[in-house]
C-alpha cells in the first residue's frame, strides 16, 4: 500500500495581521506560529511507525520552509520541489483582504471553491493540468510514504482527482490530508484537515 499525505504549509500572517488572499505571486516566508506548526508536522510524523519515503514540496518559500520543519524532525531532506504542487493565482484578489474578494466574486464562488473546486472568474487555476498531475502521482504506483507540502489551492485537487469530494476542499495551514492507494490503484481518503 501506499500513503499519499497532503500538507498545508504553515501560517504567513500573524493573528493580529488582517489575512489576505495570496497565491503564487506572492512568496511569503512563515511568521512564528507558521513555524511552530511546521515544527508540530515534524514532530508527528517523527512519532510516526513508518519512514518518509519521499518529501516533495511547492516552489514556495513558505511550503519549503514547512517540509524542512518536517525534514529536520525525520532525517529525510526535501527531496526537490514540483511545480505542479504550487499555488494558483488569485489574478485580481492576489493580496486583497478576504472581504474586499467576497464583495467583487460573492459568495456562491467562494463555496464553488470550497466545495467544488471551480474558480471563481479571473483567477488562473488550470484545473484539468492539476488534476492530470494528481492522476500521474497516483499511477507511480509502489509502496511507501509520500508527503507533498503544497498549498490550500493545490491541495483541493488531490481529492478532486480520486473522486473523493468532501463537503469542504480546504486545507488549514498545518494541516494535512492522506490519501491511500492499494494495489489496484485505487484510492481512499483516510482523513483531511488533520492539524497534529
Amino acid at each position: 500500500m501506499r500513503r499519499l499525505f497532503i500538507i498545508r504549509h504553515g501560517n504567513t500572517f500573524a493573528s493580529s495581521a488582517q489575512a489576505c488572499r495570496i497565491g503564487s505571486r506572492t512568496d511569503l516566508p512563515l511568521v512564528e506560529s507558521g513555524h511552530a506548526q511546521g515544527q508540530r508536522l515534524g514532530a508527528w510524523f517523527a512519532a510516526q511507525d513508518f519512514a518518509i519515503t519521499r518529501l516533495l514540496t511547492s516552489p514556495l518559500l513558505r511550503a519549503r520552509q514547512t517540509a524542512q520543519a518536517i525534514a529536520d524532525a525525520n532525517g529525510h531532506a526535501p527531496d526537490g520541489t514540483g511545480d505542479w504542487l504550487g499555488e494558483i493565482d488569485h489574478g485580481p484578489d492576489e493580496g486583497r483582504p478576504e472581504a474586499q474578494v467576497l464583495a467583487r466574486i460573492g459568495a456562491q464562488a467562494i463555496a464553488d471553491w470550497d466545495e467544488r473546486g471551480i474558480a471563481p472568474a479571473d483567477w488562473i487555476v488550470d484545473a484539468e493540468a492539476r488534476i492530470a498531475a494528481w492522476h500521474a502521482c497516483f499511477a507511480e504506483g509502489g509502496e511507501g510514504v509520500d508527503l507533498f507540502v503544497t498549498s490550500n489551492g493545490a491541495a483541493r485537487f488531490a481529492l478532486l482527482a480520486a473522486g473523493l469530494p468532501l463537503g469542504s476542499l480546504k486545507l488549514r495551514t498545518g494541516a494535512f490530508g492522506e490519501l491511500a492507494l492499494d494495489a489496484n490503484g485505487r484510492v481512499t481518503l483516510v482523513r483531511w484537515d488533520v492539524r497534529p
